[in-house]
């Protein structure tokens, strides 16, 4: 065991010592790798900090039936049987709305009574409200929507609106950038490798008398090769690092612009940092890219060498 330690001790004392002869030439892939990570860890921020806003939202569609303005209250009352018939499920509930109901609500919600009041009569028809506890899934819409084209054909209904349908456009969309966010981290993490392997290629050629020399008097692949696996690990290490701090920096001027967006409509809605097992996690993700990059192009020009 304290073998062990000693020969990793040595590997990263020189892999640290290479890195110290040439700090420019580190620094600038560092910064090259974090600008390669920093896109899909702004986008990992972005949608940790939608997703438990989104959770929070109703997704129990709700759809509204209006009666035409000539229907009566007799009439409209009458519609609520052929209503339960087409959506044949007991646990939905059905909210008959009268048209005097709708109008106070409207006049709390929007202050507009000053002009409500101008018309001389209640514009509103009488209506309903029907929740749908058996359709709660996104991948359901269809069914809404159908439900939704039987209710417009009954006879003395004007209008009818899905009103939770911008839910599942939401939660549709999330999916979306969900999946360009993973396909986007896939091909940056293949730049990644990329610059790793090209940084450490140029290392091996450099020291390639150095290997050599090392190789006739006895030492083994795996002595040669550890402090170029440092090299690339400790590359993704501070690129990863390097991109977590800019992403975090970034986000006090995004929630200064955010903040006087968001009290515009009265929330308080701000981006937060990641929480740090997630950045843990995320550094490790990059300290592997670099790793991996490393052990593809030492095994790759070593062989060569050899």
């Amino acid at each position: 065991m304290k073998r062990w330690f000693r020969q990793h001790g040595f590997a990263i004392g020189s892999a640290l010592g290479t890195l110290g002869k040439s700090p420019l030439s580190f620094l600038f892939n560092v910064v090259v790798v974090a600008i390669a990570l920093t896109l899909p860890f702004a986008g990992l921020t972005l949608l940790d900090n939608v997703r438990p806003m989104s959770e929070q939202l109703s997704v129990e569609p709700e759809i509204s039936v209006f009666a035409k303005a000539a229907t009566t209250r007799e009439q409209a009352l009458a519609m609520e049987p052929a209503i339960r018939a087409i959506l044949a499920d007991p646990r939905a509930r059905i909210v008959f709305v009268p048209r005097e109901q709708a109008l106070e609500s409207l006049n709390s919600k929007t202050g507009l009574t000053d002009v409500l009041a101008t018309l001389g009569e209640n514009p509103l028809p009488d209506g309903y409200v029907l929740k749908l506890d058996s359709f709660r899934s996104v991948n359901e819409a269809g069914s809404v929507d159908a439900i939704a084209e039987r209710l417009r054909a009954l006879p003395g209904v004007d209008a009818v609106q899905v009103d939770s349908a911008w839910v599942k456009r939401l939660a549709a969309l999330l999916r979306v950038l969900r999946l360009i966010l993973l396909l986007l981290a896939a091909t940056l993490g293949m730049v990644v490798i990329a610059v790793v392997f090209n940084t450490i290629r140029l290392q091996v050629l450099t020291q390639r008398d150095e290997i050599a020399v090392s190789k006739l008097i006895g030492a083994t692949d795996g002595f040669i090769h550890r402090p170029f696996y440092y090299t690339g690990g400790l590359l993704g290490l501070c690129a990863g690092g390097v991109a977590l701090a800019a992403v975090t920096l970034s986000l006090q001027p995004l929630n200064t612009a955010i903040g006087e967006f968001a009290r515009l409509y009265g929330s308080s809605f701000q981006l937060a940092p990641l929480n740090p097992l997630f950045m843990g996690l995320l550094l490790a993700v990059s300290t592997a890219l670099g790793l991996a990059g490393a052990v593809l192009s030492v095994r790759r020009h070593l062989a060569r060498l050899r």
